[in-house]
């Protein structure tokens, strides 16, 4: 991988998400809560590149030593924990990153006893006249993973609980303004893990994470595998690197509401996406299309379930304040200040008051505008009227850009369901629910992930996403022998 594509990669994951890469600090240390953490080579925490590897390869060595069973206890450590210190490290990750909302930041801890573990691996054997073939997944080894700072410590988690299943050990280079949450994590977790099996290194990080280490982790000849999260500059250099890269890349999930919806489930469902977290779900609600014969019923139907209407000069106003105008490229940008922040804070900014139950701000906008057009990340939903149901479809297919991510529809007419999904072709697709249906959240079936493989084609990550296939075969000649 050359030079400018690695700095391409790695700049625009440490730009897309958060604050400048000072906020971690200098030194060997991460600056956040409780005075920030010794990168000292215990337990995981080293300060570059070369270390972190080398130590989860060794540990990744003795893991390979265990049964099935010692390596679902690891797993199930991960779990324990992070439900165990769910609220503690929620008010960490919060104090840390200033983004989400803290009732989300403890659930989405205390939902990872969701991830799939071990149970996924499996091995598929045939015999017959010509002999026995054995199917087999196998590890890929040392895996280096960038993470967001919008799910700091439930992605390093979610991706431990997959990774170590499989047979890996991982080496992050977590987001600099949520790398001292993340460390605290890793800690614990290989504090644990070494207590229990004498491993102290199957998760490492570089502390403070830099472009400089993400630099060295993507080209570390003891690397095997990437798993990185960014948008649409990183997916494309990532799929470019001299490595295998599973890239969960960006989503602007678009919402159709037609006349036949009911539009109380609608209402509840999109602001219950939509809300969560203040947005910052990658699947969530992020723009509307409703039909215009029920687009004033739907609005207020949204007000009833803590939504609260701007009107057209005010939407104007909060627009100028969460975009900046780019002369490079002649685009409207996010204000990373607004990214994730609460609906008050929204509001302050254009100086209006809500009242404290509002969770979600929304307005009528029209398809080209930046809040619909943009992966935003904050707690204000676009709504588009739309003349009829094809109008919205269309119009909510090209606000995905093809991302292939998510999309949601609430409709009565499975043709209509139908139709939209097989066009969306996203890897999530939800019909009459939230967001959050789609991994298993709430009313919704099927297990959860922090990681979807939307541009390598892998969706919703498991334990089987991070192995490579090896097959066992014995010939008909060989089984007379035995």
């Amino acid at each position: 991988m050359d030079q400018p594509l690695i700095q391409e990669v790695v700049s625009e994951v440490m730009r897309r998400l958060g604050a400048a890469l000072t906020s971690s600090g200098s030194g060997s240390s991460a600056s956040g809560h409780g005075g920030g953490i010794q990168a000292d080579g215990r337990y995981g925490l080293h300060v570059n590149a070369d270390d972190a590897v080398a130590a989860a390869a060794a540990a990744q060595k003795k893991l390979m030593g265990l049964t099935l069973n010692e390596r679902d206890e690891i797993v199930q450590i991960f779990k324990k924990t992070a439900l165990d210190k769910a609220h503690e490290w929620g008010r960490l990750e919060l104090d840390e990153t200033k983004v989400g909302r803290l009732d989300h930041k403890i659930q989405k801890l205390q939902i990872l006893k969701n991830v799939p573990g071990v149970e996924f691996m499996r091995t598929a054997a045939y015999s017959g006249s010509k002999g026995l073939a054995l199917d087999e997944y196998a590890p890929f080894g040392v895996i280096a993973a960038i993470t967001p700072v919008t799910h700091s410590i439930p992605t390093l988690t979610a991706n431990a609980i997959n990774m170590v299943a499989a047979g890996n050990a991982v080496v992050y280079n977590a987001h600099p303004s949520g790398c001292n949450c993340a460390a605290v994590a890793l800690r614990e977790y290989n504090r644990q893990i070494h207590q229990r099996f004498g491993i102290e290194h199957l998760l490492t990080c570089v502390l403070p994470p830099t472009l400089e280490s993400a630099d060295a982790l993507f080209k570390h000849r003891g690397v095997a595998l990437l798993v990185v999260t960014g948008g649409p500059a990183v997916a494309r250099a990532a799929l470019h690197a001299h490595k295998r890269a599973i890239v969960a890349g960006p989503g602007n999930p678009p919402v159709v509401v037609d006349e036949t919806a009911c539009l109380s489930v609608a209402a509840e469902s999109i602001v219950t996406g939509a809300a969560y977290d203040n947005n910052l779900l990658c699947i969530g609600e992020k723009e509307v299309f409703a039909v215009e014969r029920i687009f004033e019923d739907l609005m207020h139907e949204l007000e009833k379930h803590g939504s609260y209407r701007l009107n057209q000069g005010q939407v104007e106003q909060l627009t100028k304040r969460c975009f900046n105008y780019s002369d490079k490229d002649n685009k409207q940008h996010v204000n990373k200040d607004f990214v994730g922040k609460d609906a008050a804070v929204l509001a302050s900014a254009i100086g209006i008051s809500v009242p404290p139950a509002t969770q979600l701000l929304i307005g009528e906008t029209t398809a080209n505008h930046p809040f619909v057009q943009e992966e935003q990340m904050m707690p204000f939903l676009p709504i588009v009227r739309c003349s009829n149901f094809e109008e919205a479809q269309q119009l909510a297919l090209q606000a995905e850009h093809g991302f292939g991510h998510t999309a949601i529809i609430h409709t009565r007419d499975m043709n209509r369901a139908t139709e939209f999904g097989r066009k969306a072709g996203t890897t999530i697709f939800v019909v009459n629910g939230p967001s959050t249906t789609g991994l298993g959240g709430g009313v919704g079936e099927g297990f959860g992930s922090y990681s979807i493989a939307t541009p390598t084609g892998e969706g919703i990550t498991n334990p089987m996403t991070y192995t490579k296939f090896r097959r066992v075969a014995v010939g008909a000649g060989a089984m007379r022998m035995i």
